[in-house]
């Protein structure tokens, strides 16, 4: 038989994360320049309360310039996933030809609403988090400053003074540095975790228009991307995979394929739908034994 086997290269969002990062990298820069301008040698709590005002505003824009990117940008990868079925199962010649004939069947109208709201909240998670260790941390340290004051004496020595402000400093900026803790115990940076979030969450956006288009179209396998994987994504590059869980043949079904392996956080791989395994060229037949 033929091979006829369409893959186009795999889409890559990095400009665009890298602006989304630029919000959250600003953000926590203005909120490090207000903790350090703290004097923590006679700190009042109604200083305390401005600078959490000045902070819950910062969050604030960040969280509204973070909502309005992923309004702009999930449509745009879940309409680069239907193109992709479209030109994979010859539908359109050309990415600008499949362009033109896009239309969001219901399964991606809803899907477009989901994964912005998903990404928007978990996005959200992100700033509320920064906002509750830093507010902790200045109301300990506010409490600290005025013990210390109390206890000390506004005219304690200065080499008191400078090691108890050392260490309310070095309080402050573990608070906005600490970041978020995973499921898995994994630390990160709340920069570094939105982009994984967004990476991932195009990622996935992308999948499901693709498999939604592809199984409108009554194309139901498809072949994992390769791009050369170090991890054990490896081991799935080049695989066929069914998209429904019904589908002849005895290949693994998308929705039971372990999360670990393959589209796990920060995957790049796609799936370009076929109509027929055995329409595949020779060198993915004989990788899925065909």
């Amino acid at each position: 038989m033929m091979a006829d086997f369409r893959e186009i290269p795999s889409p890559t969002y990095d400009n665009e994360i890298n602006r989304l990062v630029g919000y959250y990298k600003n953000a926590l820069l203005e909120i490090d320049i207000k903790l350090k301008k703290i004097d923590l040698t006679d700190l009042q709590r109604a200083t305390a309360l401005a600078i959490q005002q000045d902070i819950t505003n910062i969050l604030k824009e960040l969280d509204s310039n973070a909502a309005a990117w992923v309004e702009e940008h999930m449509p745009l990868v879940i309409s680069d996933g239907i193109v992709r079925s479209i030109v994979a199962l010859g539908v359109a010649e050309s990415i600008e030809e499949a362009r033109t004939i896009v239309k969001f069947n219901r399964l991606n109208r809803d899907l477009v609403k989901t994964a912005i709201a998903d990404t928007q909240d978990d996005l959200l998670q992100v700033s509320q988090n920064v906002s509750r260790k830093v507010r902790t941390a200045i109301r300990q340290v506010t409490a600290e400053v005025l013990r210390t004051n109390l206890t000390q004496g506004i005219n304690s020595t200065a080499a008191l003074k400078r090691d108890i402000v050392r260490d309310l400093r070095k309080q402050l900026g573990d608070s906005l540095n600490t970041g978020i803790i995973d499921a898995a115990g994994r630390r990160w940076k709340p920069q570094v975790y939105a982009k994984m979030v967004v990476r991932t969450k195009m990622a996935s956006a992308h999948r499901e228009a693709t498999i939604n288009e592809a199984i409108s179209r009554e194309a139901f396998y498809a072949v994992i991307s390769r791009h050369g994987a170090k991890d054990m994504c490896r081991v799935w590059e080049g695989k066929i995979i069914s998209l429904v869980p019904n589908a002849p043949g005895d290949y693994p079904y998308i929705g039971s394929l372990p999360r670990r392996d393959i589209f796990h956080p920060n995957c790049r791989h796609v799936v370009t739908p076929i109509r027929r395994p055995d329409s595949l060229p020779d060198d993915l037949r004989e990788l899925n034994n065909i």
